[in-house]
């Protein structure tokens, strides 16, 4: 990026110099400079270039022939500090400056020096076993007391080190677990068979469970005494008052994604319980921390550990540019630093491949299908003919936002509809060569469909608005291999779920978030797997589905290179080269 100024000179008519007074030396502007992609410092002023350039060799031209763009970095800044002190240069982004000047970069806080762990042994509350990977775990959250990120890969046991790390720490009852809906009876289930009741006076009772209750209704009302208390999402604001009087001492956020943008309800609500003078550890689970994009993981840091990266400013103007929507990506080149920070300081993140030897691959294949293209446009041109009408009468910015995602959602539906007969006919086909398959998609239109068409297979079937009993009777019945095809709802079978029995997972549809079709891939791929999981992601050809396949991979590469030294393949494998030829042959022959 560095580029000579020798000539610039040269080009400036040196009479204006002479009349320029001491007011018009230069300004300094903090800017995102278009060619790097990163934050810099803008100087403009025939005389400021002059003098910076003679100060900092590595700089290049801006827009204009009196600008130049100089690198965010400790030496410049000192440079154009002396600069400004001897000087009157104009500075336009005051506030910018007046934080570099009090602290060149994010403050770094001290290492919780986890780089070398130990197999920890839990408390004797705690009735389980662990794996020496999970032993692991609980030795990174007792040395960070309990303040941290556990990022381990779906499907390694976060919950359970979770409850090791409880019944060791002093001071940890009474607990409050934050989860989403459809994982509360897990929670529930895991307490009672991990731990063992602790009296009073820290006598362990072998044949009782802690006490625990499931807050359900979102009426305020006095919550009892008990040593967990489990609550979901949703409801957490409309009982804040009452949870703040419970003097908890550890605060579980499972699943902590849910935590990602700092606007929501849910996010004020967890925050004002982690300010809490009771609270003495704070501690964060998720196999997928990042949904969509890197700036994604300050709100959740920001609960945890206040103040690691700095506030939302600092973090995005040090880590970030801002992309044509407005929306903060994290650098490429500054991906691996964050990544360093967060394990430095507050993340542990394991992979299945670096601590189940045994575990066999993970495989994604994205297979072309047809759809009924006809019925798709003719679809089309009515959603986007309704649309451009909302559009017109819309009142506020809100009506255009919600008609336009109501097009959006419209539009996932048809393309799903329109390639449902070839979904159909790849279920069936890959049944014939393996005994049990799990079919995601999205909408309950296509699950009802699906069901529908799938019948002669006597599928079980998760999808929102389950009660706890049948959802969890489904699992059972397919596990169990009462029946060898699940179709699920990707929201609602992405999570809590364990579907090990099968090694075929096929998406009938595609989410926007790589992070939804990840924690659905790990319902099979985790401890207990025995096989290969292969992943097809079916694409109608002539839809939007290519477009959202695109999107998938460039989002998974952001959040890859964040949480994760090596980046997944999306595509083409040997493996699933062979199975996908089965499958054809199959097809071709009939």
């Amino acid at each position: 990026w560095s580029r000579g100024l020798g000539d610039v000179y040269k080009r400036q008519n040196y009479c204006v110099k002479s009349r320029i007074t001491m007011k018009n030396f230069g300004t300094l502007e903090y800017v995102l400079d278009k060619y790097s992609g990163t934050w810099t410092w803008k100087i403009t002023g025939v005389r400021a270039i002059m003098m910076v350039s003679k100060l900092i060799p590595k700089l290049w031209y801006g827009d204009g022939p009196n600008e130049a763009i100089i690198p965010d970095d400790a030496n410049s800044i000192k440079q154009i500090k002396w600069i400004s002190e001897k000087y009157p240069l104009e500075i336009l982004s005051k506030s910018t400056w007046q934080r570099k000047m009090s602290a060149k970069s994010i403050k770094k806080p001290r290492s919780m020096n986890t780089e070398k762990l130990s197999k920890a042994t839990p408390g004797k509350q705690f009735q389980g076993k662990l794996l020496n990977f999970q032993k692991e775990g609980l030795d990174f959250l007792l040395k960070s007391s309990g303040n941290a990120l556990l990022a381990d890969d779906m499907g390694l046991g976060k919950t359970v080190q979770t409850l090791a790390y409880i019944a060791s720490e002093k001071q940890s009852l009474p607990a409050l677990v934050i989860a989403p809906l459809v994982t509360l009876g897990n929670w529930m289930r895991e307490i009672e068979r991990f731990l063992s009741k602790k009296s009073r006076n820290g006598r362990i009772v072998i044949d009782q469970v802690p006490s625990t209750t499931m807050i359900r209704i979102g009426k305020a009302e006095n919550i009892g005494t008990f040593d967990f208390y489990i609550i979901n999402y949703e409801l957490l604001h409309k009982r804040l008052l009452d949870l703040s009087r419970l003097n908890i001492k550890t605060l579980v956020c499972d699943e902590v994604q849910h935590l990602r943008s700092k606007t929501t309800q849910k996010y004020a609500a967890v925050k004002k319980l982690a300010a809490m003078k009771s609270i003495n550890y704070r501690v964060g689970l998720s196999g997928t921390p990042i949904y969509n994009h890197g700036s994604e993981i300050w709100p959740i840091v920001d609960i945890l550990k206040p103040g690691l990266l700095g506030n939302f400013k600092e973090f995005c103007e040090y880590f970030c540019y801002l992309n044509d929507k407005g929306t903060a990506i994290v650098l490429e080149s500054k991906r691996d630093s964050l990544r360093r920070e967060l394990e430095k300081h507050v993340m542990l993140r394991r992979k299945k491949s670096d601590v189940l030897k045994d575990l066999k691959d993970k495989v994604r294949y994205r297979e072309i299908i047809d759809a009924d293209v006809n019925y798709y446009k003719n679809e089309l041109n009515k959603i986007w003919g309704k649309l451009e009408e909302e559009q017109k009468n819309a009142k506020t910015e809100f009506d255009r936002s919600a008609s336009y995602n109501r097009a959006i959602q419209s539009e996932r539906q048809v393309a799903g509809i329109a390639k449902l007969p070839h979904v159909i006919n790849f279920v069936k086909n890959i049944m014939e060569i393996e005994e049990s398959v799990v079919v995601f998609c999205h909408h309950k239109y296509i699950h009802k469909l699906l069901h529908e068409s799938l019948e002669e297979f006597s599928p079980a079937a998760i999808i929102g608005g389950q009660s706890d009993k049948i959802r969890q009777k489904s699992i059972d019945d397919f596990q169990n291999g009462d029946t060898k095809l699940m179709i699920a709802g990707l929201r609602a079978g992405n999570l809590g779920i364990n579907l090990t029995r099968a090694k075929y997972i096929i998406f009938a549809e595609l989410d926007w978030s790589p992070a939804i079709h990840r924690q659905a891939e790990d319902r099979l791929h985790r401890i207990g797997q025995k096989n290969t999981v292969f992943a097809y992601y079916l694409i109608g050809n002539g839809t939007l589905d290519n477009h959202v396949a695109d999107i998938l991979v460039d989002k998974s590469y952001e959040i890859d290179s964040i949480m994760d030294e090596k980046h997944e393949s999306f595509e083409n494998k040997e493996k699933a080269k062979l199975i996908l030829a089965q499958i054809q042959d199959k097809i071709s022959s009939k």
